[in-house]
């Protein structure tokens, strides 16, 4: 077995992780550490949340400092606030044993002066967001002339927040003979430019696959309708008796409308989006570090640098527009090489998407049953009794009140005693759930595996490319009045369409494939000629299962405009509830 010590690392910083309990190396830091203890090769390293990547370059980073030297030698760019405190916090329990090790962190939402204060009294290392070193930097407050390691760690996530050009003012006030570190836990191609720009021949290293998943996450998915989503929600969050876990939704409105909604049913939630202060966010993630929220409801880019231990479950209330989001969301759990399970609770027409997930991050997806109200309730029952079972009995603080206590139950049997005492919240969970409704989505020949199926019946559908989109001022209201304008077909029979950049797919029933082709053999649009083919996946086959028609104000139902994936979320004009069943008889204490 690999040990830390055999990596090369010093006695002083092997002294400070084993008081930190760490045992052996995960696969990033025994193939990183030895390649960046040489201190002279610029390093690529891809591999997922939660595999131990802040060690990897952090240790090799801390055993290169000259401290004697009481300027910056090292610059650490991260995505979000959480991410610079928890770097800044583990370098600095890496380096106990090390001497004066000052290493700063600069982040927005704090005071600058105090910042700059620390700044200014000497550093060696220097973590920051790039928005808040930018504003340093303005100011001339640093001078990064000795700048020897510039490391972008969850670069992808940062050129998701549009930090590009942030990223490229900083490392051009860095020198130009520094040695640069990217770690990413996917590789865009955004990434791959930045890597090219700033870097020579460096040593890539991959653990795992690219974009895969982590091999200690279960993926499961429950499709129903989208009125229940919230229903199943909870009856999800229910049958999990000790969920940890946080609940990603697209947009900062639904996070706490479902967050409001599941504190008024008696849930321990809050939730954390863009809208809130920065005071607001710290005193909602204290909450759910401590374990004192049972679930967080968050946005993509609020939960971003969020490193939590023991998440046991990340739920996709949406599934995100892209599918490197997806891995970020689950990289939430199964971290540390523990387990975790990552759900999607979607409907019918999004299993196309759980399809093309499996592909990129080579992993299948089980599709699971929403648990009825008896398994629940046998769920919640059995989570009781464990917890009786395993709970720590404060002998001496409870002595003074046994004799009273025994006194009460003194005409009751153990098997009274054990049934009553069972039956104390049990009978909540039977009250609330005793009609509980089937809320999974029967299997309808109206939508196949991949969830396309025909909306309308018995009509089969074919999906075909058009070179036309969004860039030639098409909304998708504006793409199905210009298919019937040129074809003659009608509305009703023009299925999904998903609009593109510049090309398109739309679905026609297959009577009038003919029909539709033929059309525009000799069609032009601003000069050039329009091009209808069958897409790559597009054989005849059923239709789109529900997410391109249009009312009036050209919305379509079934989805937001100007995206791919159509979230379940409400209707065109339809008013989101999320009562789900009705508030329950009793508040849960978690």
């Amino acid at each position: 077995m690999t040990t830390f010590e055999s990596l090369g690392l010093q006695e002083p910083i092997l002294k400070g992780i084993t008081d930190l309990g760490f045992v052996s190396p995960t696969p990033i830091q025994e193939q990183a550490i030895p390649v960046l203890l040489t201190g002279d090769r610029d390093f690529v390293g891809l591999a997922q949340t939660g595999t131990g990547k802040t060690a990897a370059f952090g240790l090799p980073l801390l055993q290169q400092l000259d401290l004697k030297i009481n300027k910056p030698q090292g610059l650490i760019l991260c995505p979000t606030r959480e991410l610079c405190l928890q770097i800044t916090n583990d370098l600095k329990n890496f380096s106990k044993y090390l001497g004066e090790v000052n290493i700063v962190a600069v982040y927005g939402g704090s005071s600058i002066v105090q910042q700059l204060r620390e700044l200014k009294r000497g550093v060696h290392i220097v973590v920051a967001t790039p928005g808040r070193l930018l504003d340093i930097i303005d100011r001339g407050a640093i001078n990064f002339d000795n700048v020897r390691y510039a490391v972008l760690d969850e670069a992808d996530e940062m050129l998701n927040m549009g930090f590009q050009e942030d990223i490229n003012s900083i490392l051009s006030n860095t020198p130009e003979s520094k040695t640069t570190w990217l770690f990413s836990a996917t590789m865009p191609q955004e990434v791959r430019r930045i890597a090219k720009k700033y870097m020579e021949d460096p040593f890539e290293l991959t653990v795992g696959t690219k974009n895969s998943g982590n091999v200690n996450i279960e993926h499961e998915y429950y499709v129903v309708r989208p009125r229940d989503k919230y229903a199943a929600l909870k009856r999800i969050v229910d049958y999990n008796p000790d969920i940890f876990g946080i609940i990603f939704t697209r947009t900062k409105i639904e996070s706490q409308e479902i967050a409001e909604s599941l504190i008024k049913d008696g849930y321990n939630a809050d939730a954390l989006h863009g809208d809130l202060t920065q005071q607001q966010r710290d005193k909602v993630m204290k909450r759910f570090r401590e374990k004192a929220l049972q679930v967080l409801v968050a946005t993509d880019v609020a939960a971003r640098g969020i490193d939590v231990d023991n998440v046991t479950h990340v739920i996709n209330y949406d599934l995100p527009d892209d599918v490197e989001n997806y891995t970020h969301r689950s990289g939430r759990t199964g971290r540390a090489g523990k387990s975790g399970v990552s759900i999607a609770v979607i409907s019918s027409r999004d299993t196309g998407k759980i399809r093309q997930i499996e592909r990129v991050i080579g992993k299948k997806f089980v599709k699971a049953e929403v648990p009825d109200g008896f398994a629940v309730c046998e769920k919640q029952l059995f989570g009781l009794v464990h917890k009786v079972h395993n709970v720590t009995v404060n002998e001496e603080q409870i002595e003074p009140y046994l004799e009273r206590i025994y006194e009460e139950f003194s005409t009751m049997t153990k098997e009274e005693l054990i049934k009553r005492f069972a039956s104390l919240e049990f009978n909540q969970f039977l009250e609330y759930y005793q009609d509980a409704p089937d809320l999974n989505t029967k299997d309808d020949k109206r939508f196949g595996e991949d969830g396309r199926g025909d909306r309308r019946g018995s009509g089969k559908y074919t999906r075909l490319f058009i070179n036309l989109g969004s860039v030639d001022d098409f909304n998708r209201g504006d793409m199905l009045r210009y298919l019937c304008d040129n074809t003659g077909v009608r509305g009703n029979k023009i299925g999904r369409i998903d609009l593109k950049g510049v090309y398109s797919f739309f679905e026609v029933e297959n009577d009038e494939l003919d029909k539709v082709t033929q059309s525009f053999k000799k069609v032009e649009y601003n000069g050039r000629a329009v091009r209808i083919e069958m897409s790559q996946d597009g054989d005849k086959r059923g239709g789109g299962g529900g997410g391109g028609r249009f009312n009036g104000n050209n919305r379509g139902e079934g989805g937001p405009r100007k995206k791919t994936w159509t979230s379940g979320g409400p209707r065109s004009g339809e008013k989101r509830e999320f009562s789900g069943g009705g508030k329950p008889p009793f508040k849960r204490k978690y």
